[in-house]
């Protein structure tokens, strides 16, 4: 007798697509202390060893070959904190796959550890370059090393390295209440760097960053009317992640091509850390402490191929919870179509429960930024 198919499956299938980014975690450690990171462990010297990098690549080859390549982001702590040649390392077991163009790697970083050497490596195996600056140094003053130096002419001096290089590179800001207040002296800043593209993380409450106030509702939606007005006014800027995407979904809806954005279904975004365990949904939520949820563990890749994993992950209860929370966030709320819904981490961190709806990452982040462009689009008209 066939078994009947899980109804959490069918909706875990309506809802997710197969991983077109990968989150790795080559080390907890980094070598800056921001004041507003969200990472617990970022003191802790674990590196991941080369078993698990090997383990990975061999489940990434697995994946079905979507013809797009899957993003490797090595990502926190600080990825080049590990040294040249343990990053090396960790790169070989995929190069296989990123030479027939399976896989691509991308690096966030802080730059501040940016030499020759290391731009030398990251050009050889194409590595695409991210790197996290909050604008000019009065605005940058949160990123502070382990003595609390600040960290932003280090930054510079990475980036000069990358462009004397010619290895392109985005700009990662944590945009917090100085920040909001000027965003046409932030974006002036970000775009005399020479980076390809800018994205504006609004400041969350999430991880241990539990104690900072963030920029409210209003205060962004001044943020994006302003960053919208100049990035018109300046055409050849660098884009702006947020506003490209709002711009992709206002052309798809215009060009009647509403189903295309509909049939988009969310990344699971497996991460995996530094031993080899993988947390689904989104990559804050690794080496959180959540008993309800076995810690967001879904398994190890050392013990269980990744596919295997991500074919349970209907059966995790934190995944059910997101799924019942997307639901309702579908039926309730009039952003839905745009945002598709908000991010899990946000959803725990600042509610509690995966299965709530409305968060201050919304509000600030995909709200404001919608009515921001409404703001500009009533004034225009009534002119």
């Amino acid at each position: 007798m066939r078994s009947r198919p899980s109804p959490w499956r069918a909706r875990y299938q309506q809802r997710f697509a197969a991983p077109q980014t990968v989150v790795v975690q080559p080390t907890t450690w980094c070598n800056l202390d921001c004041r507003y990171c969200y990472l617990p462990l970022r003191k802790l010297k674990h590196q991941m060893p080369a078993e698990v990098a090997e383990a990975l690549a061999q489940a990434v080859a697995q994946f079905d070959d979507s013809g797009h390549p899957v993003g490797v982001v090595w990502h926190g702590g600080e990825p080049l904190a590990v040294g040249r040649h343990k990053f090396k390392t960790l790169l070989a077991p995929f190069e296989g796959l990123r030479r027939v163009g399976r896989v691509d790697h991308y690096v966030q970083t802080n730059a501040t550890l940016l030499t020759d050497t290391w731009c030398e490596l990251l050009a050889a195996y194409r590595v695409r370059v991210g790197v996290s600056i909050d604008g000019p140094a009065a605005l940058n003053a949160e990123r502070v090393d382990l003595r609390g130096r600040p960290a932003f002419d280090r930054i510079l001096r990475g980036i000069a390295r990358l462009r004397e290089h010619g290895i392109p590179f985005s700009v990662i800001s944590v945009v917090g209440a100085l920040g909001a207040a000027v965003p046409e002296e932030l974006l002036e800043f970000l775009a005399s760097l020479g980076s390809h593209s800018v994205g504006f993380n609004i400041e969350e409450i999430e991880g241990v960053n539990t104690e900072r106030q963030p920029p409210t509702a209003v205060q962004a939606e001044e943020f994006w009317r302003r960053i919208l007005t100049w990035s018109r006014e300046h055409p050849g800027a660098p884009p702006v992640r947020e506003v490209e995407r709002l711009v992709e979904y206002l052309q798809l809806i215009r060009c009647g091509r509403r189903t295309e954005w509909e049939r988009r279904r969310l990344d699971p975004i497996p991460t995996v850390s530094w031993k080899g365990d993988v947390v689904l949904l989104s990559p804050e939520l690794a080496d959180t402490a959540a008993p309800e949820y076995g810690d967001f563990v879904a398994g190890n890749v050392l013990e269980q191929p990744l596919a295997e994993i991500l074919c349970g992950a209907h059966r995790l209860g934190y995944v059910r919870d997101f799924l019942t929370g997307l639901s309702r966030c579908e039926a309730a709320c009039e952003f839905f179509d745009f945002c598709r819904g908000a991010q899990a981490a946000n959803r725990y961190f600042e509610n509690g429960s995966l299965q709530s709806t409305e968060t201050n990452y919304c509000r600030v982040s995909r709200q404001a930024l919608v009515t921001a462009l409404s703001t500009l689009a009533t004034k225009e008209t009534a002119v």
